[in-house]
């Protein structure tokens, strides 16, 4: 396996990013897939993960952090983003298409829980990706989206909040920051009991900074995920379970697609999906397939 970082421009930003491949040849063209995780994560958590499976099946992956996350530039840090973030997966595209040890013909794009709906809405805007899957995909408006949170006072608490920390990043610049995960806070992003997170030989790796921009609390709670699906046609699949986040978006998301949408229903909860060797096999399996139909993937054409 072959790693190696490169760097892009998104919106006067410099993203840092890493390709993966196998073996060290980079004459050889192979079909390029652009993988990313979820919310407030960076590149070294379950976008590498995916990213070093799909390269051994000899695929291009490439990895990168947002800007104002992991070793990305850009300001505010820590803060999600979405129309940021989708014009960083674009962006992204642009770049994988210009590489020369590329196959021409199209990138693809894998979306772990969160970051699928950013990929969603950029296929929607023009995002050059012409082949797309989601594992785990996380895909909310704020109706699905605030049982999470308490409801609509669970919503509006963290919006209010959202908006005095807006306010600070206003008047002098600084970003107040709540933990992105801490089991029990309230405050934090994440709250619930969450092992990826809180585990060091999972998700809670020294790339990682354990902090959310609390202002991030009013593009997340009030952003659509679902409703760019009416404007995208490439080929998708999904990747889920009963046990992930709302199954039943999925299914009305597939209806929805323009073009061929397919689901391979697995089993396993989210947090599954990101590392379990038997969820990230089933994945893999079913997005190599879909892959190669859709991209050509790295095995000749019968």
């Amino acid at each position: 396996m072959t790693t190696f970082p490169v760097v892009f421009e998104s919106n006067g930003a410099l993203l840092a990013g890493r390709v993966h491949r196998s073996g060290d040849d980079l004459l050889e063209r192979q079909p390029a897939v652009l993988v990313t995780g979820s919310w407030l994560t960076v590149k070294e958590q379950m976008a590498d993960h995916y990213a070093a499976a799909l390269a051994a099946r000899g695929y291009t992956a490439i990895t990168f952090d947002f800007a104002g996350w992991g070793e990305s530039g850009g300001e505010p840090r820590q803060l999600e983003l979405p129309s940021r973030k989708i014009a960083d997966i674009a962006a992204a595209a642009r770049f994988a298409a210009s590489l020369s040890f590329v196959r021409p013909g199209g990138v693809g794009h894998v979306g772990v829980c969160a970051s699928a709906q950013y990929a969603l809405a950029a296929i929607a805007a023009g995002a050059p990706i012409a082949s797309f899957g989601s594992v785990a995909g996380w895909f909310h408006d704020t109706a699905s989206v605030a049982p999470f949170y308490g409801g609509v006072d669970g919503v509006r608490d963290r919006l209010e909040r959202a908006a005095v920390a807006l306010g600070v990043l206003r008047r002098d610049g600084s970003v107040v920051t709540v933990p992105a995960y801490e089991a029990g806070n309230d405050r934090a992003g994440m709250f619930l009991e969450m092992d990826y997170y809180a585990n060091p030989a999972r998700g809670a790796v020294p790339a990682w900074r354990n902090e959310m921009a609390e202002a991030s609390w009013l593009p997340w709670l009030t952003f659509d995920g679902l409703s760019a699906a009416d404007a995208v046609s490439v080929p998708t699949l999904f990747v889920h379970s009963s046990g992930c986040v709302f199954p039943d978006h999925i299914e009305a998301l597939r209806g929805r697609l323009g073009g061929p949408a397919e689901v391979a229903w697995g089993e396993g909860t989210q947090i599954d999906f990101y590392d379990q060797p038997d969820q990230v096999a089933f994945a893999v399996e079913a997005l190599d397939a879909h892959l190669t139909a859709t991209l050509g993937g790295p095995r000749p054409s019968a």
